[in-house]
């Protein structure tokens, strides 16, 4: 005879599963909110205005890093010169300003320029050449990061103007949750959702991510569609380098290199899989939310960097296990 108390928990045990793998976001929203409750009974200093705004804004900087990735899990792909790109925007936007207002647009035009150019040689190498994508974007991002020594001889050049960094970091109509840069979020975040969910190109890319063949004998011309979801995670990198320029400050050779792994970790946390053709920007924010809570609850306890990356490691290996999803369409 069946046990009926047993039946009961294997019942809860897959409906925890399926909640996890079905609401990949909520779960990640409802994990922030449980680490960073865990932090506030660690600290109860944690929990005040300023400290909710700086997680507010680096959740935001992160997301935006987050949102080119997000669109090439989903087309099947991986990118890996996230952080080089952003590292190299940032280089561009202290030079370009040097501390002076006036330069936003060539900024702009030169630093959105090379993160294209950086996604397309990604996409080409990837798609054309039929190179692997981990190997292909390691490789040029670190030919990218050799140009930053190239170009600042090793050393930080210039700062990010006045005016840009009161666009980033200051508080909106004085309060201290608020950090501006949400202005910025207001433009991104439609704009990601819009081309996820509501063009032509989104639904291209769900398809070619879920099962390239199928998209082919569409008339996708998948070749394209996988070429350009490098070429938009280039453009979102180089913009998130941009305002994380203006969050530093100035800008140093690789200051941003770990938003390869963070922006890869935070994709997956919100459910978007390695495998292609299921994700949301929705869930990469709220893996962002995450992987920002975390690490402020990791420091908090007073886990030195090495440390904290030998956890973050750890905790992608258990999401890879949580998230994982065959897909419904199979090649």
């Amino acid at each position: 005879m069946s046990n009926p108390l047993a039946a009961q928990q294997l019942s809860a045990s897959q409906r925890a599963k399926m909640f996890i793998q079905k609401s990949p976001a909520r779960m990640a929203f409802i994990i922030a909110a449980l680490i960073y409750l865990v932090t506030i009974i660690i600290s109860p200093t944690s929990l005040n205005p300023s400290a909710i705004g700086s997680i507010i804004m680096l959740t935001l900087l992160l997301s935006f890093a987050s949102a080119g990735q997000t669109i090439v899990l989903i087309g099947g792909g991986m990118d890996f010169g996230v952080g080089a790109v952003m590292s190299s925007a940032a280089i561009l936007t202290t030079t370009i300003m040097n501390g002076k207002d006036g330069h936003f647009l060539q900024l702009l035009v030169t630093a959105l320029a090379m993160g294209a150019v950086v996604g397309l040689l990604n996409g080409v190498c990837t798609v054309k050449i039929g190179l692997p994508p981990m190997i292909v974007t390691l490789a040029i991002s670190n030919v990218v990061t050799r140009m930053q020594y190239v170009l600042t001889q090793g050393s930080p050049m210039g700062y990010a103007s006045p005016t840009f960094i009161k666009t980033v970091t200051s508080r909106l109509f004085g309060l201290q949750f608020l950090p501006s840069i949400v202005l910025y979020a207001i433009i991104i975040i439609p704009l990601v959702y819009f081309l996820l969910n509501r063009s032509r190109f989104g639904k291209q890319v769900y398809l070619v991510g879920n099962n390239p063949t199928a998209a082919r004998l569409n008339g996708i011309n998948v070749a394209r569609v996988q070429i350009l979801t490098y070429v938009f995670s280039g453009l979102f990198a180089a913009f998130a380098g941009m305002l994380g320029a203006a969050y530093m400050n100035a800008a140093r050779c690789q200051i941003f290199d770990e938003y390869a792994y963070n922006s890869l970790i935070a994709v997956i946390i919100g459910g978007t899989t390695l495998s292609g053709g299921i994700g949301s920007y929705t869930g990469s924010i709220a893996g962002s939310l995450v992987m920002v809570v975390l690490s402020n609850a990791l420091t908090t306890v007073g886990l030195s960097q090495p440390v904290r990356n030998v956890f973050m490691g750890l905790i992608m290996v258990l999401l890879l296990i949580l998230y994982n999803r065959e897909k419904k369409v199979r090649q």
